[in-house]
């Protein structure tokens, strides 16, 4: 019999075409799957119910010949975005209850494309984190443990729930959501696929916002081919959203093994930190063997503003936090703390609501936004920003082609281990993404290796503005020659 829980995402919709199995099979495979799994956390809602209705209908369209490009794949869906009936927390107790009586954009185009939704994934709240510990309903373990250990591990954030679905073969892709590394860091920690497209490339309406100018939705798969099948579907303008770009969607699909053959890659020295764990910096110099064996040319960049980004980041994002988070006031929708007076009811609803996390964020942004101190802070920031897109611009306008860099610098920690007492030390788990966001560019993170303790490792490729195309090429040519990163036994279940 084959193997539902074992197949890519690709071979899934084939195997459907071929009617090797019914979507309702392939269904009631994962939602077997995830009851045996509720330790790892990943998921918020589960909607069984909702599923098997999904995947009878696309056993309908499959026997007539009317099959979408996803028609009868069971994914999960981060809790960030919206769907119409179905509770949408953002992993915080502000909105527990809420049920929003409209849908995203984004699953919209995965309903249109015949795609089933098994449930809501858990994750950071507000998507404010780096490893899932600070949802309001728990943090997600991760599937991976490490050799000889049973301590449970992070799988990242904010998207940890949607990494740790895949890595565990709950759902056969997840949506994601990438602020400041939120898809890219939780794909290298869980041995994933991950990949932050273009600003503008798919629509934020529907996605709670966290910071706007920052955030980008995309998804997380087991293969590079997985994620480029998944995106095209996620991606396209939407006159819902102004920041959705306009530009044609190309068939990713058709880009993964294509050749690499005299494209040049960049290697920011900035990237090389001081203490860098020498496995990533191994890592790093095998992936520039792989790409350079498959014909790529290899040349060394500097990106000078990329000392700043992490701060710079940290002063942006709290500011568009603070005002988006200002439309939680327990007065419209969410939780209602009853006051003295309706300032009051503000206080304690936004108290009670918010996390720690969350309420720090808000607070830093309202500092730096206030008067007195936004010309020193955001200003100088967003200043920095420009630096930093400017950057990028001039190697990209000198020849290169894509940048190559680690995805995280560590592998994944213990649940617990870091941010306990100082919220800095969690930060720099965004050291190297964060300039994607800041720049607005694509990035695509890659399973590469795994750790002296047997973790999965991963390194990110950087393109240029909306040639995700080229990522998936080169992301192929690395996923070909890098040992499989294999998940050990299902301990969970």
């Amino acid at each position: 019999m084959t193997d539902l829980l074992g197949q890519t995402l690709a071979a899934a919709r084939d195997g459907l075409k071929a009617k090797a199995f019914s979507a309702a099979e392939l269904t009631d495979a994962h939602l077997v799957a995830m009851e045996g799994a509720r330790s790892l956390n990943a998921f918020i809602t589960e909607t069984p119910e909702m599923a098997r209705a999904m995947a009878k209908a696309s056993d309908g369209r499959l026997a007539t010949g009317d099959a979408g490009p996803l028609e009868g794949i069971p994914l999960g869906i981060k809790d960030l975005y919206c769907t119409e009936g179905t509770r949408t927390t953002a992993g915080s107790r502000i909105l527990d209850g809420f049920v929003p009586p409209y849908e995203s954009s984004i699953t919209t185009q995965l309903w249109r494309d015949g795609a089933v939704m098994l449930g809501k994934l858990n994750l950071d709240e507000f998507a404010m984190g780096s490893s899932n510990e600070t949802s309001y309903f728990g943090p997600v373990t991760s599937p991976w443990k490490r050799r000889g250990s049973n301590a449970g591990l992070v799988p990242g954030g904010s998207s940890g729930g949607s990494a740790a679905a895949v890595a565990a073969r709950l759902c056969l892709g997840a949506t994601a959501t990438d602020t400041g590394g939120s898809i890219r860091q939780p794909a290298a920690f869980t041995g994933t696929v991950g990949i932050k497209p273009t600003y503008g490339r798919c629509s934020r309406f529907g996605v709670v916002a966290f910071a706007s100018s920052l955030d980008q939705a995309g998804p997380i798969t087991r293969t590079v081919r997985d994620s480029a099948i998944l995106l095209r579907s996620m991606a396209g303008h939407d006159p819902k959203d102004s920041t959705s770009a306009d530009v044609a969607v190309p068939d990713f699909e058709a880009a993964v093994g294509t050749s690499v053959k005299g494209k040049v890659i960049g290697i920011p020295k900035e990237y090389r930190l001081a203490g860098m764990p020498a496995e990533i910096e191994a890592l790093w110099q095998q992936g520039i063997a792989w790409l350079k064996a498959a014909g790529a040319e290899i040349r060394d960049i500097t990106l000078p503003h990329t000392q700043y980004a992490l701060p710079a980041y940290y002063i942006v994002a709290p500011a568009e936090a603070s005002s988006n988070l200002a439309r939680y006031d327990g007065v419209r929708y969410g939780l209602r703390v009853p006051g003295r007076d309706i300032a009051d009811q503000y206080g304690r609803t936004r108290a009670e609501g918010f996390g720690r996390e969350v309420r720090r964020r808000v607070m830093i942004g309202t500092y730096v936004l206030s008067a007195g101190y936004y010309d020193a802070f955001y200003v100088k920031a967003q200043q920095i920003r420009t630096l930093i897109k400017r950057d990028f611009e001039a190697v990209y306008a000198d020849g290169v082609d894509a940048i190559l860099t680690p995805a995280t610098p560590s592998a994944a920690f213990g649940i617990g281990e870091k941010g306990s007492g100082d919220p800095v030390e969690m930060y720099l788990n965004d050291i190297f993404t964060v300039t994607v966001n800041m720049a607005g560019l694509p990035g695509l993170a890659v399973p590469a290796g795994t750790s002296a303790d047997g973790l999965p490792l991963g390194l990110q490729l950087i393109g240029r503005p909306f040639d995700e195309d080229t990522l998936f090429a080169l992301g192929e040519v690395m996923e070909q020659a890098a040992p499989k990163v294999v998940l050990p036994e299902r301990w969970w279940s």
